[in-house]
């Protein structure tokens, strides 16, 4: 919602029927924040289901969310972890849908599919074709009623092992670690937050059979559960389809909730750990008020003031002023019981950490006494309401409609619970922001300081019917695409998108990653960074308060080929909003000071970077696949080296900018909130006099395909290892493009592929493996990737192997695969397109690859034109003896595994890419199955 999505004491509701429409939210006085009031009707069916529907028809499909009111609050001692387990367990096949449930909505054209698990709440959701509506209500419906039937030991252990997984996943990564300490230190033993949400290994070890399905039938019952349908339905139309799929499921038993135990803390704690880290941070954090009160919404407010921005008082002291930290950030984690306030900062490397410390200290002492001025309050309550309206222009996923209108009802009993929320927000005074961070902040504080290691700081019952078969599917609506070109050359594409009162403009230059070739690498990064620093008519900070009052989000990136410059506008604001954009544009000065501030930032995210096993196996991966004289041949987040961000001058990034900035050479795309008659006159006044001129070509022709080989970087203790496998596939638009993406799809491009349900769902060895074709105009990187435990290094290699050998003919392309794939790449695109920024994204496509404006018009047909001897053929970039392998995990328990496979001579590199000569070799360990040819 406005924070994280808010959990507090829920309301229970008599599970007697009613029905109830909500009534339209009090309108907002001129000249006040207003944002868009969802409208809704609440019905309670007999067996206790809450039943909440909106109405949505800009699009053909429809987003089902169900939240069930049990989290990890709900476990008992020694039986942690229950409550995310069983997230992973609904998704098994139940006792009458057989299917892999992924897969199923994959088939579907799920666009958007996910479950999730916190302190309080599970929920499951799905934005689908209207047309797969009652297939997936009978879906869902039988994983509520008629699972626990289907759940075996086989089951049970497989998805343990994944969770597991999950587990080494998340505490492999830098400060992965942290959760673990401080949730048990704020909280009293016997409390329900006082364990993390995933548990413990031992617990997670612990779990039976008996254990789980006494778990399920206590509390996924429909009287513990609230399920939203927002989309293009009628609220009769979902009524009727919801009781006759959930009808006959009977009510799950009483619960007895706990109240809200806000646990109150006094004095101050501190906690002290080392990490592999780059550089040290500390968390400062105080139990606050819970979901649903008045000062959980003001606790926000103050963390906005508190980071938001530059001019915000942290940023602005700390990495601003200062230049003693690289990030900093506050945030109020509300939760049903009682929610967290923290702040967070990381130390610039090699700072001091006490020295970031005593700055917060200082800072948030200055909010206690005086609280936020007026223009700070301002600028974080348009804030709010501009990421509101921003995230319910989605009916689906996180923070959309039908997120919001759960969460109210679950914790609330009250769907519209937002507009009580964004009330508080629209009357908040200064002084009432500096109570509440006075009641809350001026006690009880918790101290976690995180230090590096030495060496990297150096370095059922009755019978049931068959699910609905989806209907028709409804035909994809791209937008209209209406042109024009300004008398300088700059081309620009509108979609026009009424639903919201935003306007969304992207201007695409033909620069990115690539136009550092021959220079300094991160160049492009480093100068993109700086756009928004400062103009010849405003400072930095002057630019992003401005952006603040305005509600306006300003940004700019790169990815391989281009450079973007983003402004998300209201449309109430859209002439100042515009001109603060081509300011920001024409004229960015690169102050000097600016850029030694931001030079330290972008040092320090290379530092994290070569902490993380990801971040490691994508600077390197490039360099192997292209080599040294592509422009596609270095880090593929573009940050550059060491030693070369270190050597870029204020000259190099205006030399960048001169060089690139051409309005004949870009491409403006604008969605949303307009028409083109009323946009060309402003975008001619503010952008008409940018001169044209000609960009350099940029090396990105044809490499020859890499030899195999095997790099290993040694990353000690680390209880995973990163496989990544590395080829080169055709540019994005040369023919044979679509084959490939559909053959993509079938190897590793969604969850229900062969390399996820081989190494995750069947092994589980991995918490997820998955391949991408990353796109781009020149030969496109194609990427295989799998986190995997260090005990199943090599065996989870050599199947890796023998997945990548069966594409190719070994094992044949399945028909049943291959409809699958061309269903989740046809059936999708209508919910592909549901917001502004999605089809600004895919005109995006358009703009970058030379396509038609009509390509996607044709698109579904183009793939369901792939048959299995185009898809098969398509498999030929797949090479398995040009696979280049980066592995980084911990070297004295893998390297005698991965010798033993039998792939040649290791090459030891350092996480920076750099040769090291080859260390002796550990001691052998057992010799796992060798690839199959």
């Amino acid at each position: 919602m406005l924070a994280r999505p808010a959990l507090a004491a829920a309301l229970v509701l008599a599970a007697t029927p009613a029905t109830s429409a909500a009534a339209a939210g009090p309108a907002a006085p001129a000249g006040e924040l207003a944002a868009p009031d969802i409208s809704f009707t609440r019905t309670v069916l007999p067996n206790g289901l809450t039943l909440v529907v909106h109405e949505d028809h800009k699009a053909p499909i429809v987003a089902v969310n169900i939240w069930y009111h049990v989290g990890s609050k709900d476990e008992q001692p020694g039986r942690t972890g229950f409550a995310h387990l069983f997230e992973h367990l609904m998704f098994q096949p139940s006792e009458h849908a057989r299917a892999d449930f992924i897969k199923t909505l994959e088939g579907l054209g799920a666009t958007g599919f996910n479950g999730t698990t916190d302190q309080d709440r599970t929920n499951f959701f799905e934005v689908v074709p209207v047309s797969a509506l009652d297939t997936v209500l009978w879906m869902e419906a039988d994983r509520m009623g008629h699972l626990v039937g289907a759940i075996d030991q086989k089951k049970l252990d497989l998805q343990r092992g994944v969770v597991q997984n999950e587990k080494r996943q998340d505490e492999n990564e830098p400060y992965g670690r942290v959760e673990d300490v401080m949730t048990p230190a704020l909280y009293p033993a016997a409390h329900p937050y006082a364990h993390t949400v995933i548990g413990s290994m031992r617990d997670l070890d612990a779990a039976s059979l008996d254990d789980v399905k006494r778990w399920f039938a206590t509390y996924y019952g429909p009287s513990n559960a609230t399920i939203v349908v927002a989309g293009d339905v009628t609220a009769a139309d979902a009524l009727a389809r919801v009781e006759r799929a959930f009808g006959e499921i009977p009510p799950g038993p009483p619960l007895e909730r706990q109240s809200t135990w806000i646990a109150p803390r006094t004095g101050e704690q501190r906690m002290r750990m080392q990490d592999r880290v780059p550089q040290a941070r500390v968390y400062l954090t105080w139990n606050t008020a819970a979901w649903g009160s008045r000062d959980d919404t003001l606790l926000s407010l103050a963390a906005q003031v508190l980071s938001a921005g530059r001019s915000s008082r942290l940023f602005k002291r700390l990495v601003y002023d200062d230049q003693i930290a690289t990030d900093v950030s506050a945030s109020q984690g509300t939760n049903e019981l009682g929610s967290t306030f923290t702040i967070q900062a990381t130390a610039r490397p090699g700072g001091d950490l006490a020295a970031v410390e005593r700055a917060i200290r200082e800072e948030l002492a200055r909010l206690l006494a005086g609280g936020p001025t007026a223009d700070e309050l301002a600028r974080a309550r348009t804030e709010a309401f501009a990421g509101f309206i921003r995230g319910v222009e989605r009916i689906g996923g996180f923070g959309g409609t039908s997120d919001v209108l759960a969460e109210g009802q679950v914790f609330g009993g009250d769907p519209g619970h937002y507009r009580r929320e964004l009330g508080w927000i629209r009357a908040a005074t200064p002084a009432d922001v500096r109570g509440a961070a006075r009641r809350w902040l001026s006690d009880g504080l918790a101290v976690m300081d995180v230090e590096p290691f030495p060496e990297l700081r150096a370095a059922a019952g009755a019978e049931r019917a068959a699910p609905p078969p989806a209907g028709t599917p409804p035909d994809a609506r791209f937008p209209a695409l209406q042109r024009a070109t300004l008398s300088n050359g700059l081309t620009v594409i509108l979609a026009e998108r009424h639903a919201v009162p935003v306007v969304n403009l992207d201007l695409y230059l033909d620069a990115g990653y690539a136009s550092d070739q021959g220079g300094l690498a991160g160049t492009a990064s480093l100068a993109g960074s700086m756009l928004d620093e400062g103009t010849a008519r405003r400072t930095a900070l002057q630019i992003s308060d401005e952006a603040q009052r305005l509600g306006a989000g300003l940004s700019a990136g790169s990815n391989l080929d281009q450079t973007v410059v983003a402004l998300s506008a209201l449309t109430a604001n859209l002439d100042p909003s515009l001109d603060l954009f081509a300011d920001v544009v024409l004229h960015p000065s690169f102050p000097a000071a600016d850029l030694e501030r931001l030079r330290k930032q972008q040092l320090a995210a290379i530092e994290q970077e070569m902490a993380e096993p990801f971040g490691i196996a994508e600077r390197i991966m490039p360099g192997l696949l292209y080599g040294p004289g592509h422009a596609y041949g270095q880090p593929l987040t573009g940050s550059g080296t060491a030693g070369s961000v270190r050597r870029i001058t204020r000259a190099d990034c205006v030399r960048w900018h001169d060089t690139w900035f051409r309005p004949n050479a870009a491409t403006l795309v604008v969605v949303g909130d307009t028409t083109l008659a009323a946009l060309i006159p402003r975008l001619e006044r503010l952008l008409g006099g940018w001169r044209r001129g000609e960009v350099p070509a940029k090396r990105i022709g044809p490499v020859a395909p890499p030899a195999g080989a095997l790099y290993l970087v040694d990353r000690p203790g680390s209880e995973q290892s990163l496989l990544l496998m590395g080829l080169v596939a055709p540019p994005r638009n040369a023919p044979g493009a679509i084959p490939q993406q559909v053959m993509n799809a079938i190897l590793g491009g969604k969850f229900g592929s062969r390399l996820n349900l081989d190494l995750r769902e069947d092994k589980h060895w991995t918490y997820g493996a998955g391949t991408v074709i990353v796109p781009a105009r020149g030969p496109q990187p194609y990427i295989g990737y799998a986190p995997v435990q260090a005990d199943r290094t090599s065996e989870a290699l050599a199947e890796f192997l023998k997945i990548l050998r069966g594409i190719r003919g070994a094992q044949p392309i399945r028909p049943e695969e291959l409809a699958a794939a061309e269903a989740s790449l046809t059936l999708s695109l209508p919910g592909r397109w549901e917001t502004g920024g999605a089809v600004a994204h895919s005109i995006a496509e358009l703009v970058r690859f030379g396509l038609d404006d009509h390509y996607w018009d044709g698109y579904a047909s183009k793939v369901r034109a792939v048959d299995l001897a185009a898809a098969t053929a398509a498999a030929g970039i797949v090479d398995p003896d040009r696979v280049v392998w980066v592995v980084v995990g911990d070297r004295a328990r893998i390297e005698p595994g991965l010798r033993a496979l039998g792939l040649g001579e290791i090459r030891h590199l350092g996480a920076d890419g750099a040769p090291l000569a080859a260390p002796p070799q550990a001691a052998p360990a057992a010799t796992p199955a060798a690839p199959q040819p």
